[in-house]
């Protein structure tokens, strides 16, 4: 028990938290890096503790010790929304794609269950998707530049074999250039298919919200059969009014229910198409 005029280490630990907030907020960065660095110091088994850490150290682009503190606070609290997206943001910036966007996807859908309509949800949406399209174009341009060698290897075997065919068999020249013009046309025809999937597109009108015209993350159906962003049209009932935009019937936000059937529809999509995830 604590004596008689002593603060306990919890309680100490939480006006640091709330200092280190105040230095955040101030743009003090290094103050608040102090602040939480104490409050561990006291109770090294907060988890928000290492996560404001982080913020600070993201705000001053030390990756390195975002990764750290991330990890450390994911470890403690297994649904840390922030400690999951930082240390994708930081992943990312080391250009560990794959697993920074499953910390990314992690951070989106627990953001989701908390507060589906926070700032902060479409703030890490925003970060996955442009996660993604490097991703894809990266991906993307190494595979060009693969398929164009490939390319090139099939026609130089092809010249090759032209000048053998020419070489060992007379009176067939006629036959043998009308041969290989065949092979060529059919192996360009073939390249040009592999490519089509990296080739942006018009994205289907059905896989985007009527309002935004983009394409759909978290799409809701209405009583009418429209299909909405869910951010969106809860957006359009606070300050617009409780109806369906099309349709103008009464609706109302306990009536949406997520559409499965676009949402699985739009991952597939997403899935084939990198290249969709742009959000400029």
């Amino acid at each position: 028990m604590a004596g008689k005029g002593v603060i306990p280490a919890a309680m100490q630990a939480e006006q640091l938290k709330l200092d280190g907030n105040l230095y955040f907020m101030k743009n003090r960065f290094a103050a608040a890096i102090d602040a939480y660095t104490e409050a561990i110091t006291l109770c090294p088994n907060i988890a928000v503790y290492w996560s404001n850490r982080a913020l600070c150290h993201r705000k001053r682009n030390d990756w390195t010790r975002v990764e750290e503190d991330c990890r450390k606070a994911v470890q403690l609290d297994h649904n840390s929304v922030k400690g999951h997206y930082m240390l994708g943001l930081a992943l990312i910036q080391r250009e560990e794609y794959a697993e920074g966007i499953k910390a990314l996807e992690r951070s989106l859908d627990l953001g989701r269950g908390a507060n589906p309509h926070s700032y902060m949800v479409e703030e890490i949406w925003q970060e996955l998707a442009r996660a993604k399209y490097q991703q894809w174009e990266n991906d993307s341009t190494k595979q060009s530049w693969d398929l164009q060698n490939l390319k090139e290897n099939c026609e130089i075997a092809l010249v090759e074999k032209y000048s053998r065919d020419v070489s060992q068999v007379e009176g067939f020249a006629d036959e043998i250039i009308d041969n290989t013009s065949e092979q060529v046309e059919a192996l360009n025809s073939v390249f040009s298919k592999a490519s089509e999937a990296d080739t942006p597109t018009e994205i289907p009108d059905y896989l985007c919200c009527r309002i935004t015209l983009d394409i759909f993350r978290d799409p809701v159906i209405t009583p009418s059969g429209f299909t909405y962003e869910r951010a969106v049209i809860l957006d359009h009932l606070n300050k617009v009014g409780m109806f369906d935009p099309i349709t103008r019937e009464p609706l109302y936000a306990w009536q949406l229910v997520q559409n499965m059937a676009i949402k699985e529809a739009v991952e597939a999509f997403l899935g084939k198409h990198g290249w969709a995830y742009r959000t400029d």
